[in-house]
């Protein structure tokens, strides 16, 4: 997972609210319901501390935000009256959360967030096709395609000396509706870097946009029948397919980081290890099992490298702070350009402390290699 949307967190500095919100608005009382979770969360923000001014500009967002259908959350931090950022939960928060602190408590966050996956999906049919594209960062593109070519799109039947010219009509409408389909599908998987790419709907539509894709999309292609660009059609097997294909992306890439972790053996391994290679800018890739109860601390200094299970080892750092690990972790991820990627506990039951990392290099000095 990549976390450069958090930096506009830790350019600033704090302290912080954060708050985790159920908002969902699916019954009759979800409004006044929404008001007093708020005035709750509210109350534990001001026994904690927090100024009014930064209270006051989370309350803003909850109350004036815009209201999605369903069950959903919100996420927000602010600091020093301003909310820096806000993000919409797919699902509410398993407990609803407000924080006063030093660094923006942002675990809950990303672990609901999960692997994300930039995709394309492109429903079509022998006239055009309708696309959309979402970036790994939640930001969709939409393409509306309407084929140049629409006399004889339907082969006639057989019989009659003109039938070979009406085929051939039909085919090569086909074939110029579906080039422009493909490259619009084409065009937004490069402006979102798509890991996956759905092709829905008509089945030969289908496969004459699969095939004048570009030679970099070929491999990523899903080919399915499901989903009609007819009024009223149940798009509810497509979105199924199109759910599983993110997820199968996002199984791998854990894979992949617990295969990566698994070839260093004896590095890597345990708090004090991610620790001591975070220090040095040497992680690439870390990995920590989600744990909701988790409420250990580290030390930190200005530095997203100013990081230390003891606050001996900060001794350049004037006033170091005591915060959440996970906090520190994930601050320092985003100050030295790693990636996480979060666990379920039985995803990795035998992690030492729950995390690890996958270096960026391996040298003499490296904790783990005989000289820790």
């Amino acid at each position: 997972m990549q976390l450069s949307f958090l930096r506009p967190l830790y350019d600033r500095p704090g302290p912080w609210c954060s708050v985790y919100l159920d908002a969902s608005r699916d019954t009759h009382d979800s409004r006044p319901a929404l008001d007093l979770r708020w005035r709750a969360l509210k109350g534990q923000l001001l026994e904690q501390g927090a100024d009014s001014a930064s209270i006051d500009a989370v309350e803003q967002v909850v109350r004036r935000h815009d209201p999605m259908a369903g069950d959903y959350g919100l996420a927000v931090f602010a600091t020093r009256g301003r909310v820096v950022l806000t993000e919409y939960l797919s699902a509410p928060p398993l407990k609803d959360l407000a924080t006063w602190s030093a660094l923006p408590h942002t675990m809950p966050l990303v672990a609901q967030r999960g692997e994300q996956v930039a995709w394309v999906r492109v429903l079509a049919d022998r006239t055009g096709a309708d696309a959309i594209a979402i970036s790994a960062g939640g930001v969709p593109r939409r393409a509306h395609v309407q084929g140049r070519e629409s006399y004889q799109l339907r082969r006639v039947r057989p019989g009659g000396w003109s039938q070979s010219r009406y085929q051939r009509a039909a085919m090569e409408a086909w074939h110029h509706n579906a080039g422009d389909a493909a490259a619009a599908t084409a065009e937004l998987a490069e402006k979102v870097d798509a890991d996956v790419v759905v092709v829905a709907g008509d089945i030969r539509a289908t496969g004459v946009i699969a095939a004048q894709l570009p030679d970099r999309w070929q491999d990523l292609v899903i080919r399915t029948d499901a989903g009609s660009r007819a009024r009223g059609a149940d798009p509810m097997a497509m979105d199924d397919l199109t759910v599983q294909s993110i997820a199968e992306v996002a199984d791998r890439r854990i894979t992949a980081a617990l295969d990566r972790f698994g070839l260093q053996e004896d590095v890597g391994a345990g708090l004090d290890a991610v620790v001591a290679a975070l220090q040095r800018n040497q992680v690439d890739t870390m990995l920590i099992v989600d744990d909701p109860s988790a409420d250990g601390q580290l030390w930190i200094g200005s530095e997203p490298t100013d990081i230390a299970t003891d606050p001996a080892r900060l001794a350049a750092t004037a006033d170091p702070q005591r915060v959440r690990a996970d906090a520190a972790l994930l601050r320092a991820l985003v100050g030295t350009d790693a990636e996480l990627t979060v666990l379920a506990p039985e995803e990795a039951p035998e992690l030492t402390d729950g995390v690890g990392a996958v270096l960026r290099f391996v040298d003499a000095s490296t904790p783990g290699r005989g000289n820790a």
